[in-house]
């Protein structure tokens, strides 16, 4: 793999930079820059600006609307960004549930579901986690019996990230206890708004109300919301949480985050000099650099080898463990840079409500939720001891 960029993607990063600067509305860039919550109004505001330059979906082909560029160019579209600072892509709908629609759905769920989720029209979550049925997930027991043209839907999911604003859900079911655990699960696309569907809140250890636990009550489901063949579910689940652990990898965000913490490290003191020029920080924050870098060049090689036809099968396992451990170590040393400024925070604070002054610096607000939620990505997308067994059985052959 040449790992030297050549002029015409120099050019291009170029283009993309010039158009981030010209479009990105400042009032967003200021609220992910600050650590603000990001309302799905300015998510939308922002994907649509995407959609109208072609930029919707860089991983899709272009048939469905992506944008036909190589490996290279999605990484430096991607680097870009989080360079300048923009809302961070929602995965339930243009990394997930669409490239799986284009893969296995027909014509007419193409049709349907597709371009809304370019625009950002339609919100999507995830049915797939239940009480009792998280990491062995093929133990779900929400059930969906066929009655007529529809599916009527009983069960719980759990930890459904913005089920409570989201428009659609796609959703896991037991469609028959006859065989194997994974030879009965369908694949269903539920509109949220149907009656007998209830979203309780889920608040979490940074005291946002990011997750919920789904209630399914009789909910009548179109059996043309179906993706595929019934019972053939676990088949398509598996190609889409492939989809899922490759975008928790999180590179440009983990290369922000690095950012922001040698700002932090730049500005808090240690004996009279700034904390980055302590050799002992200054050693933590160069291993975390290190291993970054690693696991970029991890991350590109799986791109490449996509790009030539050669799916991402269970090595996308790799980055979601490499990532996430990532992502807690650099959320951990920004705590350690602030040191006692880190402790105070309400998530107030982060909201349009808060009018008192700072505690401590501007910068040190929204990083203790952030260290906080961190804790969970060695968790959701499938916890990383499975993906280490998954490497040991599927990779390693153990």
């Amino acid at each position: 793999m040449d790992l030297a960029f050549s002029e015409d993607d120099l050019a291009f990063r170029e283009e993309v930079r010039a158009f981030v600067v010209e479009k990105l509305p400042e009032d967003i860039a200021d609220s992910v820059r600050r650590g603000r919550a990001i309302g799905k109004p300015d998510i939308q505001r922002w994907q649509r600006i995407l959609f109208d330059q072609g930029w919707a979906a860089p991983g899709w082909p272009v048939e469905y609307g992506g944008t036909g560029w190589n490996a290279t160019q999605r990484y430096i579209f991607d680097e870009v960004m989080a360079e300048f600072d923009t809302p961070e892509t929602i995965p339930f709908g243009l990394l997930m549930v669409g490239p799986l629609i284009y893969s296995f759905g027909n014509d007419a769920q193409k049709a349907r579901f597709l371009p809304k989720i370019l625009t950002g029209e339609e919100w999507w979550c995830q049915g797939y986690s239940e009480p009792g049925s998280g990491s062995d997930l093929a133990s779900l027991q929400t059930k969906a019996v066929l009655e007529g043209d529809s599916y009527i839907v009983n069960g719980t999911k759990t930890w459904n990230s913005s089920a409570h604003i989201a428009d659609w859900v796609f959703c896991l079911v037991r469609t028959s206890n006859e065989g194997k655990e994974q030879e009965g699960i369908s694949f269903l696309l539920i509109d949220m708004t149907t009656p007998g569907i209830d979203p309780k809140p889920i608040i979490s250890i940074d005291g946002a109300h990011h997750l919920n636990m789904t209630y399914y009550t009789d909910v009548k489901v179109p059996v043309e919301n179906r993706i595929g063949e019934e019972n053939k579910g676990w088949t398509y689940a598996k190609f889409l949480l492939g989809h899922e652990r490759t975008s928790i990898s999180e590179v440009g965000l983990s290369k922000q985050r690095l950012r922001r913490l040698k700002v932090i490290a730049a500005e808090e003191r240690s004996h009279g000099e700034s904390l980055i020029e302590d050799p002992a920080f200054a050693g933590k924050v160069a291993a975390a650099e290190v291993r970054l870098t690693s696991h970029e060049y991890l991350n590109l090689r799986f791109l490449a080898e996509e790009a030539a036809g050669r799916p991402i099968g269970p090595e996308a396992s790799l980055l979601k463990i490499r990532g996430t451990e990532i992502r807690q170590e650099l959320t951990e040393l920004t705590i350690e840079a602030l040191g006692y400024y880190s402790a105070p925070f309400e998530m107030e604070q982060l909201s349009d409500r808060w009018n008192e002054p700072a505690i401590g610096p501007d910068y040190a607000a929204p990083q203790m939720p952030q260290f906080l939620f961190s804790r969970a990505a060695t968790i959701y997308g499938g916890s990383n001891e499975i993906q280490r067994n998954i490497i040991a059985k599927m990779v390693l052959g153990l």
